[in-house]
């Protein structure tokens, strides 16, 4: 290190004298006594390395408590947070997915403000079981004998083939074995459960000869995947659900649909095409049918399955049960979300999935009139908001080909790049979280209105 360099780093006041600066000591109730001390110690070791670079950087009381004052913010702002969906994407993945409606949200503070009867059976007077609160709602909504609730659908999908088809064959098509997010794929996860992967037909095309020839004595299970986030197209053919019963009754084994994003609701009237609900996959016949609980279906994370009993009750009883089940708040969430169902109606109206997805466009129109209006009243002047047309997405790895018409609001500013617009934006309290497009910053209307 060079004398100069030295000497300039000597003019660092040490950390206690810090401390006992009055410009310091007026941040305590800002934070705790070890709290301050940490800001405290980040901000001199930022100091000592910027030194380096600009040794006339400005080392007062006044600009360091500054910079404390600014750690401590940051340290003491939560790191998972609420966030403005402008993006457009309606289940968007890294922004938590599905959104909750108010019944769930009231659920939720009812079940964590104090006790509850999670493992207890109020009538008995004895323990009880967690999936009896929501397993007789799944029945009555999907038409399924018995069901069962664990922490994701990569979680269900695991438990399912775990008990059912560990040291045997489960037959697939080649153009379902899909990879989700986080580089999970179902390859691997088969693998994990100690069943046996069998691949059947093409990439793009997969017949009813294909399964069974592949049958033999140590098939254990059809199984059928939702394509997720991704779409073959053009010279295609797969086996529908029924026609993949006939084949495994016909041999005396049980088909299983992961059936992914988890739709109860029919959205075709919406022109929202080509996602099979889950009572679909059931009525025509499938054992087993498994699916997500924050996509499609609007509510917290959470893997259902839904089908056999004689099945069901083998996954209740495998030890992996109890390190995949969830917890007393996600199932007050997936109860509250559940009992909305009962309603079609109601459904589409308070689950805020379903009501972004089938918005109709007039009422877009007319809510991106008025946000319009209450941003350029509360967003600085310098700041140009213009209004034009655009498209969002379902996400969540669902509909993948669709686009659905909406009205997009474009923030610029003269001499601003989009970027640097995006990067504001975010960094606002609640953080706002739009889209880049074509050097363009915008925010999505449909989203917004979550």
């Amino acid at each position: 290190m060079s004398g100069s360099l030295l000497d300039t780093r000597r003019k660092l006041p040490k950390m206690d004298k810090v401390l006992s600066w009055p410009e310091i000591a007026s941040l305590r109730s800002l934070t705790s006594h070890v709290g301050l001390k940490n800001a405290v110690r980040n901000v001199l070791d930022q100091l000592r390395s910027s030194l380096a670079a600009n040794p006339a950087t400005d080392l007062t009381p006044n600009s360091i408590s500054h910079l404390v004052r600014n750690q401590i913010r940051i340290a003491e702002t939560p790191s998972l947070r609420r966030v403005i969906n402008g993006s457009g994407v309606v289940v968007h993945t890294n922004l938590g997915r599905s959104p909750l409606a108010h019944t769930a949200e009231a659920a939720l503070r009812d079940t964590a403000w104090g006790y509850s009867n999670l493992e207890f059976d109020l009538e008995q007077g004895e323990r009880g079981e967690r999936y009896s609160h929501v397993e007789n709602l799944i029945c009555e909504l999907t038409g399924a004998e018995a069901a069962l609730v664990v922490n994701n659908n990569a979680a269900a999908v695991m438990l399912a083939l775990s008990s059912l088809a560990s040291g045997q064959e489960v037959i697939v098509s080649r153009g379902e074995l899909v990879e989700i997010g986080g580089s999970f794929r179902i390859p691997d996860v088969m693998r994990q459960s100690g069943a046996t992967l069998v691949e059947v037909g093409t990439t793009n095309r997969t017949h009813p000869r294909d399964y069974i020839g592949a049958i033999s004595e140590q098939t254990a299970l059809m199984l059928k995947v939702h394509t997720s986030n991704f779409a073959v197209v053009g010279f295609t053919a797969e086996v529908a659900t029924d026609a993949l019963v006939r084949i495994g009754r016909e041999a005396g084994v049980p088909t299983m649909v992961d059936a992914g994003s988890g739709c109860l609701i029919d959205l075709a009237r919406f022109g929202i095409n080509g996602e099979a609900t889950v009572q679909h996959h059931l009525q025509a016949g499938a054992d087993i049918v498994t699916f997500s609980g924050d996509k499609l279906l609007g509510g917290p994370q959470a893997g259902l399955i839904a089908g056999r009993r004689d099945l069901v009750e083998k996954m209740k009883r495998h030890q992996l049960l109890r390190a995949l089940r969830i917890d007393k708040l996600t199932l007050a969430a997936l109860e509250a979300t559940l009992r909305l169902y009962r309603d079609e109606q109601v459904a589409l109206t308070e689950i805020p999935t379903l009501r972004m997805l089938t918005m109709p466009a007039d009422s877009i129109s007319s809510q991106a009139r008025r946000m319009l209006r209450r941003l350029r009243a509360l967003l600085p002047q310098q700041l140009t908001l213009a209004l034009q047309d655009g498209f969002s997405s379902p996400g969540g790895g669902t509909y993948p080909l669709l686009q659905l018409p909406s009205r997009l609001i474009e923030v610029s500013a003269e001499g601003v790049p989009a970027k640097r617009l995006e990067e504001l934006l975010r960094s606002t309290t609640p953080p706002v979280v739009g889209r880049l497009q074509k050097d363009r910053f915008l925010l999505d209307v449909r989203t917004l209105t979550s």
